[in-house]
Parts: C-alpha cells; structure tokens; sequence
C-alpha cells in the first residue's frame, strides 16, 4: 500500500535523503522511488507488513517480466555499506549518475548517508553524455571519490574521451561497474586509460553488488548449487518481496543465514573467486536493462512474413549483451534472398549483407529491422539473421547453440 508520493525535479535530492535519513533511524516508512510521465522523480512510502526495519523497496523485473517490490532492511543496507567501504578502502563522496529509483542508485544515497558525506547528483535531463558526466564530476570536493555505472556508459566515456573527462574518470578512487556483464575489452581499456574499475556483481535482493571483482564481500558468502545456479547468502540479502509469499526457491535460511537463489549459472574456483556463466533463464541483460528474450520473440512473430523468431543474447562491447534475432520467412516475404539465409545487422551502415551461401541480400529483413525499432525501442534486436526456417536439432527442438553461435558472429561483439 502506497502512503503518499511528493513529485521533485531529477536533482532535487534533499527530499529523497530526508526520507532515507528518517527510515534508516525509524522514523519513517519505507521509501520507493520512481520515474514520473514527466521525467521528474517521484518519492513514495510504502508499507511492508511483517517487516518493521523496511528502509527502502526497489520494484525490479524478474526473469518472467513479473514486476517484483523488493524490501531492503536497515541491517541488510548497513551490513552493505559496511563491507563496500571495507572494499573500497575507504567511505568518500558520490556521484550519482545512474536512476536513483534502480538499487545501484539508491545504494549511492544509503552509502553517503552512512558516511556522512554529500552526494552530487549528475544533471541527466540531456541523457547520459560525457559532457554532462565530466561537469558532475568536476563538483566532487572530498579526497575520496567514487561512482557507480553500468557497462554502456563506461563505454561512452572511453570512447575518444576528452582530457577533461579522462582526468575526472582517473581522479575516482574506484568506479563500480555492474548491471549487466562487462565486457573484457572494456575491462582492459579501462585499465589502460588508468581507470579504476571494480566489476561488481548483484542484484535487488542482495542490496546491489555484494561480489567484487569475483571476490564476495566481508559477510557475504556464494556458493554454487548442483544445477549450477549462484545462491548468495548472508546479511546483504533482501527481506523478500512485498505482498509476495517468500517462494523457498527464492529465499531460504540455512544455520541461520539467509540465502538468495538467483537465476545466473556461475563456477568457484579453488580460491572461492566466482565467474558468472550467464543467466540460467532467458533475460537479456542490455545496457543495464533486464530484456525478456520470450517477449521479445512474441513481438517479432507478430510481424508480417515472420514465421518464427529465435531471439539470445550475443556479447556487445557497448552493451555489455545485445539483443539478436534469428529470423524464419516466409517464402513470399523472403523470395530467393532467403535460399540460405539473409541478414540485417546494426553496423555502421544498418544495412544488409548477404547471405552466409551468396544468396542476394534481405531486403525484408531490412524493412523488418527498422519496423522493429520503431514499435520496440529498447527491446528490438540489434543484429538479425534472416533465413527460411529456424536451425532445428534431430529431436526438432530449436538448435540454441547453432543459432547463437550465427548471431555471435554476425554481431562481431559490437
């Protein structure tokens, strides 16, 4: 139940601190912000029954596109705050520079607040831009200085930095770098331009990264299920959901920890270093935004002359994972071009190639592309692969790894 919003412009974060001040001492109801028509932040509070300690809920999606209100506790935020600047070597002053109604956003306000410092808030209103980014770093005045930021905007920032940028960038005592998976050419770009970055790993129910550079936080602990699915357990973790009954698939205590399943498949080496496989469902995790490759697909064979879609998520230098489709036309619609395949690919040019056997190029797959990115924004593939019929396995299942495969190398990792 929603107990009141207050409407305020996308750097007005006094309110928002006071409301996070007066949960995190008891003094307020839980805190759930949100991004209005307009563009403006929107401050609600909510109830939580059940959980008196509720400082803030996150509302994310999980691997269904079900909406998910997480409830973040004064301990769990606490004990990760804690261990960050055990990480982290230190508490100091904050950018902000991502959304502050996503986790990373409202952690970089819990984590000032717990250091006693004051944040400064990226004018976003322009999108997120290397210019806008330099000037908020510029008025960062503590000795020790951090940000968070997902993959696609590091990648902005090194791209053809100016000196301007590149100096605030190295002038940050660490950079955490989360939401999707980073690429290991930004990772080494980044360590060239001499930039801090730390690789954090995470999610809503763990109050964000709770896993840094593969190494969990101070009282954090991972371990690695028989299926192969990540559980991350101990005091970052989330007190569940609000008006959801706690699934044991998702949340469960063992000798008194508290442990969250997640749906990422990952290994632990002998040192207890974690590497995440990839998602054991079928999100696309793109730019930071959580993309259902299901949905996506369903939109894709609404299309005229589309008779079915296979759609992965194939490595991406900017956006740490795109969105790819595999294509099946039908004969009118794919006439000879698709004899073998055709494909429509987002380079430079956003032109078709031809096909894998020479075949002429895919002009519908072309006009199908552009149609896609008018009606789904975000969510429409970047790189499509246009052909007669989907790669089926003997069993007359869809052959994933052969398509994915296609994709990857079409994509060429940009």
């Amino acid at each position: 139940m929603n107990l009141g919003t207050q409407t305020i412009g996308p750097t007005d974060i006094d309110p928002v601190l006071k409301a996070l001040a007066a949960a995190l001492h008891g003094e307020g109801p839980a805190v759930e912000l949100s991004a209005g028509p307009s563009g403006k932040l929107v401050v609600g509070h909510t109830e939580t029954p059940g959980c008196d300690d509720a400082v803030a809920v996150v509302r994310t999606s999980g691997s269904t596109g079900a909406p998910k209100a997480t409830i973040l506790t004064v301990e769990a935020l606490a004990a990760s705050s804690m261990a960050t600047a055990l990480a982290l070597k230190g508490e100091g002053q904050w950018l902000l520079a991502l959304p502050v109604q996503y986790v990373a956003g409202v952690q970089v306000l819990v984590r000032s607040l717990f250091a006693g410092t004051r944040p400064w808030v990226m004018d976003m209103s322009g999108g997120f831009t290397p210019e806008a980014f330099t000037a908020g770093a510029l008025e960062l005045t503590d000795k020790f200085r951090f940000t968070s930021l997902v993959p696609t905007q590091l990648q902005r920032l090194l791209d053809a930095p100016s000196p301007e940028t590149l100096a605030v960038l190295r002038r940050f005592n660490a950079i955490l770098l989360g939401g999707s998976p980073a690429s290991a050419e930004l990772l080494d770009a980044a360590r060239q331009a001499g930039v801090r970055v730390v690789a954090t790993y995470g999610s809503a129910e763990t109050c964000g990264g709770c896993v840094y550079d593969g190494v969990p936080l101070e009282g954090v602990q991972v371990r690695v299920a028989e299926d192969g699915r990540i559980l991350l357990g101990g005091d970052t973790v989330a007190a569940g959901y609000v008006d959801a009954p706690e699934a044991t698939d998702t949340f469960f205590e063992e000798d008194g920890v508290r442990w969250y399943r997640t749906n990422d498949l990952g290994t632990l080496d002998a040192d207890g270093r974690l590497t995440v496989l990839g998602r054991a469902d079928d999100v696309i995790i793109t730019g930071g935004v959580k993309v259902s490759a299901a949905h996506v697909q369903e939109e894709l064979e609404k299309s005229d002359g589309v008779v079915a879609a296979f759609v992965a998520g194939v490595p991406s230098t900017e956006w740490g994972q795109a969105v790819a489709a595999f294509v099946a036309l039908a004969a009118a619609a794919s006439g000879a071009a698709a004899d073998s395949g055709a494909t429509a690919d987002s380079g430079a040019d956003s032109g078709a190639d031809s096909g894998a056997a020479g075949t002429p190029t895919g002009d519908h797959a072309v006009v199908l592309k552009e149609e896609w990115h008018r009606r789904l924004g975000l969510l429409a593939p970047k790189t499509v692969l246009a052909a007669r019929e989907l790669l089926m396995l003997p069993n007359g299942k869809p052959d994933r790894l052969a398509m994915i495969e296609r994709l990857n190398a079409l994509h060429q990792g940009k």
